[in-house]
């Protein structure tokens, strides 16, 4: 597989490559951050000859949540979500492919059964990539903290993603003022697969899909009632010092979604709807495990963010169905997400109005989800293609979902900006004549890559 894609790398789109082509003697383009939208970008750029300085603090300087040295390594979770269409995800992912996304080829190499989802084992995609990297001819790697991207010479694609060092993060707080937002994000427990009993536990996808990749915990009335009062009453790790928490509603602790209500977990990421267990009967709730890595080893309990202190994860966790022995490979833990006002300071090709030798891309540019951050990589590194080329950047279809995403990052709206994952609320309302929600959504994903398709002749051959 690496050897295709290293294949790929070379050929490629081979006749709108010698348009875009640079001149050797040209500047390098330098890209912040090894993350999944720097590691895309960088990968496009290689791939049209353009050379590639990539610089990745890790693992001389560590974040928060980053547990290894590689390259687009996955933090929050190993699932890149719905792959089913009609969906949001679907068609973004969709999309990637056809404009040749090469992060997509690795998640396929490394993915683990995960139902309707993308789900990967994050050590084998995170490897593959880094391998790539390092490998590939046209791309330095610098492995050292960049604390000033002023200091960097032009252009920039910066993507330094969530977890912007303190460092770099004074620096864009000077360089923006207050135009730079924080939210804050958890991250759920992994568990070792050889101390689960699974003996009260059933296997089973929602609805029937997939093959049964899912192992599912049960929780009866009574059981789900002692959760939410352990999770309220539970002691929270000890705060950092940090200006204000402001979570992302997409990243919610659980202990802080036990406390809107009784029944909201159960009618939000613990729902049993499309669960049975074999028996029959319907769970008040179901909690969900998830692969980790192809080996089977490991869980991931799913919509268990949290940011509760390790002696009450254990206590809360262990009282659940399965896991009395649980032992954790990884505890839930909060850390701050940093992301800009872009509306404020990109244009719709990702440029900073005021240095539009500067893109931006990732979530730091305020989309939020592991294909998002792809999606804008892999677009900074196309328009600053054609830039170099001469050509006119040509902005993506507001029917497109990624050509919504990069308007939604670059048009200021009424209220305060908040980080976006893919959906259909952000595309252009359907004909009247189209009834229906899933009719709707059909008609979205097949205008929009029709749309995308012409866009890519026309600008790409």
């Amino acid at each position: 597989m690496l050897v295709y894609l290293r294949t790929a790398l070379d050929t490629r789109w081979r006749a709108s490559e010698l348009a875009l082509r640079a001149n050797p003697h040209e500047q390098p383009c330098h890209v912040i951050g090894g993350g999944l939208a720097g590691c895309e970008a960088a990968l496009q750029l290689a791939s049209r000859g353009i050379k590639v300085v990539l610089y990745e603090m890790r693992p001389d300087v560590p974040t928060p949540a980053h547990t290894t040295g590689n390259l687009a390594e996955l933090v929050c979770s190993n699932s890149l979500k719905s792959e089913t269409m009609p969906s949001g995800q679907a068609l973004l992912k969709e999309e990637l492919r056809l404009l040749g996304c090469f992060l997509l080829q690795v998640a396929e190499e490394a993915r683990v059964p995960g139902g309707r989802a993308l789900v990967v084992d994050r050590d084998r995609f995170s490897h593959l990539v880094t391998s790539l990297l390092e490998s590939n001819p046209n791309v330095e790697l610098r492995r050292h903290e960049v604390t000033d991207f002023g200091g960097v010479g032009r252009p920039i694609i910066l993507a330094t993603g969530p977890l912007t060092s303190a460092l770099l993060s004074s620096s864009l707080e000077k360089e923006f003022g207050r135009q730079r937002l924080f939210f804050y994000d958890a991250i759920s427990p992994i568990i070792d697969a050889e101390s689960i009993d699974y003996s009260d536990l059933f296997k089973a996808d929602r609805y029937g899909d997939g093959g049964g990749d899912y192992w599912n915990i049960p929780l009866d009335e009574g059981t789900y009632r002692t959760l939410v009062r352990d999770l309220r009453e539970g002691d929270p790790a000890v705060e950092r010092d940090w200006e204000r928490i402001e979570f992302f509603e997409s990243c919610v602790p659980i202990e802080e979604l036990a406390r809107r209500g009784d029944d909201t977990l159960a009618f939000g990421p613990f729902r049993p709807v499309g669960l049975r267990p074999p028996e029959g009967g319907r769970p008040c709730a179901v909690i969900q495990l998830r692969l980790e890595d192809v080996g089977g080893t490991s869980f991931n309990l799913v919509g268990c963010q949290t940011r509760l202190s390790q002696p009450a994860q254990r206590e809360i966790f262990r009282k659940l169905p399965g896991l009395k022995a649980a032992r954790f490979l990884r505890y839930g833990q909060l850390h701050r997400n940093t992301y800009l006002d872009s509306p404020r300071l990109l244009t719709v090709d990702l440029a900073l109005r005021f240095d539009p030798k500067v893109r931006v891309a990732g979530q730091l540019c305020g989309t939020e989800g592991y294909m998002e951050s792809i999606g804008t990589g892999l677009l900074a590194a196309l328009f600053f293609c054609f830039e170099r080329s001469g050509s006119e950047i040509e902005p993506l279809p507001r029917e497109t979902m990624l050509g919504s995403l990069c308007r939604y990052v670059s048009e200021p709206g009424t209220g305060p900006f908040q980080p976006m994952n893919a959906n259909f609320g952000l595309l252009p309302a359907a004909p009247v004549g189209v009834r229906g929600r899933k009719a709707r959504r059909a008609w979205h994903c097949q205008r929009s890559l029709e749309r995308l398709a012409e866009w890519r002749d026309g600008v790409m051959g």
